[in-house]
């Protein structure tokens, strides 16, 4: 859930593109991950920029927390894995699954859940053998380390990222998965490839510094088919709980929509140092996922992707 600012120098041009629009064909997304009443994190940070793109989604709940773990205090539930099962069953009741192209999914709460969250991808492929997986390994972060409990980090690189299409980790989340550090980009490059060869064909890496990033830069690196991309944005005085959960789900959004990686990685970059421009020129907390709204579908800055 926490993530750190996303940022970087890179070539960059103001414009004002024009908004994606529905014509383009209904998107439906089934995203499993936590809520919180008060904040944008998981589901909270992900499902209304989706909407606002034009996608349908059909969120399920891990958890369901008054507020996301940042501030020290909170209250709620972690929810109980037959539940989310449940929702499941009732979806595809409806007879849907088969409209389904993609499954995103994010924190977890409880290793639990793990085995609900395999049984719903493995329903809607059955249904939509063309359907993807977006796997957002939450595990940690640089500083705070590992944060979620015990069992979650080894479901993930044991179970879940071996059937997944796309996978978003941050580069802490991507050292651990493959015991692999990163300092420079070719330690970057190098790790991505491992996760790839055990599952995931599509990477999107966030919150990368290596060597080669300037003081005031932050990079994003995604990779498929052999090739790799990195965009680089201005790093903003920010650390915005939430932007992990965002960017997964606009990557997972434009890749559905393009079928490129790179085009992928281009438009989630723009939007989210979009909205997290506007959150730190507010001053505020909490990312201002409404009010910034504009940033998903006419993003005020646009960053190339190169190929490294």
């Amino acid at each position: 859930m926490p993530t750190p600012a996303a940022g970087g120098k890179g070539r960059s041009w103001r414009f004002r593109p024009a908004p994606i629009r529905a014509s383009l064909g209904a998107v439906n997304i089934l995203s499993i991950q936590s809520w919180v009443a008060y904040g944008h994190v998981g589901n909270a940070s992900a499902v209304f920029p989706l909407q606002r793109l034009g996608a349908e989604v059909w969120a399920i709940h891990t958890v369901q927390f008054s507020n996301h773990p940042g501030y020290g205090a909170w209250r709620g539930q972690v929810l109980p894995a037959a539940l989310i099962s449940d929702c499941v069953e009732g979806i595809a009741e409806r007879g849907v699954l088969g409209q389904c192209d993609a499954v995103l999914t994010g924190y977890v709460g409880d290793a639990a859940t793990g085995a609900a969250i395999l049984d719903a991808v493995a329903r809607v492929k059955a249904a939509n053998p063309a359907a993807l997986w977006c796997c957002d390994p939450v595990i940690g972060d640089a500083g705070p380390g590992v944060y979620v409990r015990t069992g979650i980090p080894e479901f993930f690189r044991d179970r879940a990222l071996g059937l997944a299409d796309i996978a978003t980790p941050n580069q802490f989340e991507l050292e651990w998965l493959t015991g692999r550090p990163i300092a420079r980009l070719e330690d970057a490059r190098a790790a991505v490839a491992a996760l790839q060869a055990g599952g995931p064909r599509c990477v999107l890496l966030t919150s990368l510094r290596t060597a080669e990033t300037p003081a005031d830069s932050i990079d994003l690196l995604a990779a498929e088919g052999g090739a790799a991309w990195r965009v680089r944005t201005p790093l903003l005085p920010i650390a915005a709980n939430g932007a992990g959960d965002a960017i997964a789900a606009l990557f997972l959004f434009h890749r559905l929509r393009s079928g490129s990686a790179r085009v992928a990685l281009e438009c989630a970059a723009a939007s989210i140092h979009g909205l997290l421009r506007r959150t730190a020129e507010a001053g505020a907390r909490e990312l201002l996922t409404v009010a910034a709204q504009e940033e998903f579908v006419a993003p005020g800055t646009v960053f190339a992707a190169e190929a490294c």
